[in-house]
């Protein structure tokens, strides 16, 4: 948590105030009941001399590099770490479960993916050819961002209003999206990329990015229905 949140200048001052609300999520069996329809993604010990396996941390959840953005902008909203706790338990046991687990499901990482490289390729093919000819696969640079949730990459303010937007829509499917909207909205600067690295810098800055606008453009500019996942 120190290496992601305590080095990001809009949540560094909430590092104690995320780790009061991550410490009992690790330890809440609630989050448990997320994982009944994902067969083998929990974690299992045995005790010694003991034929029976107890779930370890109790929530089933095994936190990875970057785990705290699922917290760090609802920090902006809640000052009561209880009322903090009860909102991110929420939103992760109804959405942010599925960023991190490899299943079926049809709002999970793999089916996000999917839907990403049939939105952007239906919508961009000529960006999507130059980028896989200059050793840039779309996916490959847009996968971070869908992960997090966009957290940590965009503003505070504007990862809220996505996440505002994956309530409203009660989907994942909107981070997507907004992945191909960002690519399209930069298709000018990355056309003329000639290298991974080019690519890279192109979108390391995403400051001046204002999400209800990209969304708008895009899914007004391309009028038709967007490609499922499934």
């Amino acid at each position: 948590m120190q290496l992601i949140v305590g080095n990001d200048e809009m949540y560094f001052v909430f590092c104690d105030y995320i780790y009061k609300v991550l410490l009992p999520f690790l330890r809440d069996p609630k989050v448990m009941e997320v994982f009944a329809s994902y067969p083998g993604t929990v974690l299992k010990a045995s005790r010694r001399k003991n034929i029976d396996s107890v779930i370890y941390p109790p929530s089933g959840v095994i936190p990875f590099h970057g785990f705290s953005m699922y917290v760090s902008p609802l920090c902006y909203l809640y000052d009561d770490p209880v009322q903090l706790y009860i909102v991110f338990r929420q939103m992760y046991m109804n959405y942010f479960h599925r960023l991190h687990i490899i299943s079926d499901d049809p709002e999970g990482i793999l089916s996000l993916c999917i839907l990403f490289e049939r939105i952007l390729q239906d919508k961009e093919p000529e960006l999507v050819m130059h980028l896989t000819c200059v050793g840039a696969p779309p996916l490959r640079l847009a996968f971070r961002w869908i992960l997090r949730a966009f957290s940590g990459y965009l503003s505070p303010e504007q990862v809220l209003l996505l996440w505002d937007r994956i309530l409203a829509w009660d989907s994942l499917e909107i981070i997507v999206v907004l992945a191909a909207s960002i690519m399209s909205h930069r298709k000018r600067n990355l056309m003329q990329a000639e290298n991974l690295t080019t690519v890279e810098a192109i979108l390391a800055d995403f400051s001046t990015l204002n999400v209800t606008s990209l969304l708008q453009t895009f899914l007004f500019t391309f009028s038709t229905e967007l490609p499922r996942s499934g």
